[in-house]
């Protein structure tokens, strides 16, 4: 909102900061009951940051509405009904993340297993400080509006009597209007007016309904045929750019060495003496064997 008073930057950082607390708690856990730290790892905190972003938006919506079901609603009344209304969704969507990630550690993959438990053990502490941190931190930055404080340097802010000389720019960044000492109702939010009086009426229209059918319809059917066509097995050429050298290797590869079979490797597992020139020898008749 473009009001000093009212502008939620600084707790929308919080919720990020709030997912970036449970990737460095998961991280810090798995790192020290021993689980290995594998390269797809690193990929976890943008999986953690969408869904905590996500639940910072659902508790922020509840708390704002929670503020138009009473005349002046308490702020534990206010916080509880934000809790009542945002914590199920926010619980259910935890509970299928985890569940699916925890799944994913039965699988013989090492480096998978690894990724899915950093992962879903992320998906937890993300909703305990979704619960706790920033729960505290909304009741915090509605005392600061309470306050009539700036927020961004949290200094008190004046209510200037001639607003109506001034320009917008000059309005929206110094002047507060705090809700409580305005004398009319806030207004809801235009994304709210949105989904209220347009979105929401145009999907209710019978055809409409029908044509979202006939759409998922068409969708699901060549999903099934999708599936049908899926090949088990990984081409190595879809893990690499189009530009890189091992585009054409796996070409060349392919061109002139796949009447050959797989490669073969043999490995000595016991230490060997090198330096004994029996030893080498026994070693040279034993690959001339192999071959």
């Amino acid at each position: 909102r473009l009001n000093c008073i009212r502008n939620n930057v600084w707790l929308a950082c919080c919720g990020v900061v709030s997912a970036g607390l449970a990737v460095l708690s998961s991280f810090g856990l798995m790192l020290f009951c021993g689980v290995p730290f594998v390269v797809t790892v690193a990929n976890a905190p943008f999986l953690i940051l969408g869904v905590g972003v996500d639940d910072m938006f659902i508790m922020i919506a509840s708390w704002e509405q929670s503020s138009r079901k009473k005349e002046k609603p308490d702020v534990k009344s206010r916080l509880a009904e934000t809790y009542g209304e945002a914590a199920l969704s926010v619980t259910i969507t935890t509970l299928t993340d985890v569940l699916s990630f925890f799944i994913g550690t039965w699988t013989a993959f090492p480096s998978v297993r690894s990724f899915c438990l950093y992962t879903g053990t992320a998906f937890v502490f993300c909703y305990i400080y979704t619960m706790t941190f920033f729960g505290a931190i909304i009741v915090l930055n509605h005392k600061r509006e309470q306050g009539n404080r700036h927020w961004l340097t949290c200094m008190p802010v004046g209510v200037d009597k001639d607003q109506a000389e001034k320009s917008c720019l000059y309005n929206a960044c110094c002047i507060g209007n705090c809700s409580r000492q305005s004398s009319q109702p806030e207004g809801e939010h235009p994304m709210n007016i949105f989904f209220k009086k347009y979105y929401g009426p145009f999907f209710t229209n019978k055809w409409i309904k029908l044509l979202v059918v006939l759409l998922y319809g068409a969708y699901l059917g060549g999903s099934i045929y999708g599936c049908t066509r899926i090949r088990e097995g990984i081409d190595l050429r879809n893990l690499a750019s189009d530009d890189s050298y091992v585009i054409p290797y796996y070409d060349d590869e392919d061109k002139y060495f796949s009447a050959y079979g797989p490669r073969v490797m043999v490995v000595i597992t016991e230490s060997v003496e090198y330096w004994n020139e029996t030893v080498r020898l026994g070693i040279e008749n034993c690959t001339q064997n192999l071959e």
